[in-house]
């Protein structure tokens, strides 16, 4: 079974907005079963709106709309609808109180106007889903064998909307086939290097099961998929499957889970093990405590970071002696190597990751080359730093070191 989605929006043309709304709701149909056949974003205008639609119904069964459901002129998915469906827009009295009372609730300082109370009025022959957390509600409405679905472009509300109303009604009206998504995470090899290792356990995959690689900044996720009608015989294919790779790459993989982060194995071996961490970051700037502490429950293991960027809060901070500096260059897994020792000490925690190099565009305080990065690990064992060259593009530079400083932390988590 297939679906569609269709953005509508001008400022996602235009690039004012990243279109989020389609990745998620892709992943929720495909977890009951929905195919996407096609993602495509439209302008606020009539005749390319309508022609979307009427493409749409030619090659899926749920064709679910985002956006242009707000109560100005410029917002016309409604009229839009009923004109394709041979409708009229009627007012909804539950809507209508709904906004009414979000109105008294929660924006007493501006007064409910007639522009807001229009989005109350729906097609008529509409099922009406009820937008907890905003004015526009979700629509429903049925054309031939073809579902088709306004939901309101506004992320959370449209996400309470997806899950609560539209996913539990799809269920409801279609028949559909299993489809598993399962993904494992690597880290330290290439995708094509990945891929020889790999190559006769791929040939070997049944006709149902589809791998793909999935690479980015120092890891490759593998996905397989697998679809069918007995969801058991899936689950267990897939877990064979992935059973069977341990030999072939078991000292790359760090996580087998939908999704799942190197952060997020972190995370969890610190919290596992009750040990803690700090950082001491320069070229990264505090992009690893950021990944870290963006996960929920990160008080738990993380301690704070010093992000000494200059050489002096290097010097006055996290006290690396000047004189090794003279000597060494500021980066150099010896300046690495003290960072991540003094912020251990400093922050009273059982590991702390170093990271000092040159991600350019200019040299700085150092005559390293562009791309040289200095990752030192403090652990209760001791003290390493390790020397690499990440390239000569700054952001991959700096995503490259946070990644592979994760990677090192994770091994030695492993060993204690």
């Amino acid at each position: 079974m297939f679906a569609e989605i269709i953005t509508i929006g001008d400022e996602i043309l235009i690039g004012q907005i990243v279109d989020t709304n389609s990745a998620f709701i892709a992943k929720e149909l495909t977890k009951i079963g929905v195919s996407v056949y096609q993602i495509t974003s439209v302008q606020d205008d009539r005749e390319h709106i309508l022609q979307a639609l009427e493409d749409a119904q030619k090659r899926v069964k749920v064709v679910i709309i985002t956006g242009g459901l707000g109560p100005t002129k410029d917002d016309i998915t409604k009229h839009v609808f009923c004109e394709f469906f041979d409708d009229t827009l009627v007012e909804d009295p539950d809507v209508l109180a709904h906004v009414e009372h979000l109105f008294k609730k929660y924006i007493t300082s501006t007064p409910i106007s007639d522009i807001n109370r229009k989005q109350a009025r729906v097609p008529s022959k509409a099922t009406v889903f009820k937008n907890e957390y905003g004015t526009a509600p979700g629509m429903w409405m049925v054309s031939g064998e073809t579902a088709f679905v306004s939901l309101p472009g506004v992320p959370f509300e449209m996400k309470n909307l997806m899950r609560n109303a539209v996913i539990p009604k799809i269920i409801e009206q279609f028949k559909r086939p299993f489809i598993l998504h399962r993904t494992l995470v690597t880290y330290g090899l290439g995708e094509s290097a990945i891929a020889d290792k790999i190559e006769d356990w791929e040939n070997s995959l049944p006709s149902f099961v589809k791998l793909a690689y999935l690479p980015s900044l120092g890891k490759v996720r593998l996905r397989l998929t697998a679809k069918g009608t007995d969801q058991k015989v899936l689950e267990d294919t897939i877990e064979n499957e992935f059973e069977k790779l341990n030999p072939l790459i078991g000292d790359i993989i760090y996580g087998i889970a939908d999704e799942e982060t190197l952060e997020e194995v972190v995370a969890k071996l610190l919290t596992e093990r009750k040990m803690t961490l700090a950082t001491a970051e320069s070229c990264t700037g505090g992009s690893i405590a950021q990944q870290l502490t963006a996960l929920s429950g990160a008080s738990a293991y993380f301690k704070g970071s010093v992000v000494s960027y200059a050489t002096e809060t290097k010097v006055n901070v996290l006290k690396v002696p000047s004189a090794m500096i003279d000597e060494h260059s500021v980066v150099s897994t010896e300046v690495a190597k003290a960072m991540a020792g003094n912020a251990k000490k400093l922050l009273k925690t059982d590991f702390a990751i170093a990271t000092t190099g040159n991600a350019g565009p200019t040299k700085g305080d150092s005559d390293a080359e562009i791309g040289t990065v200095c990752i030192a690990i403090a652990s209760p064992k001791g003290l390493f730093a390790e020397k690499f060259n990440m390239g000569n593009h700054r952001e991959r530079i700096i995503q490259k070191t946070v990644n592979k400083a994760l990677e090192m932390l994770q091994k030695e988590i492993l060993k204690m």
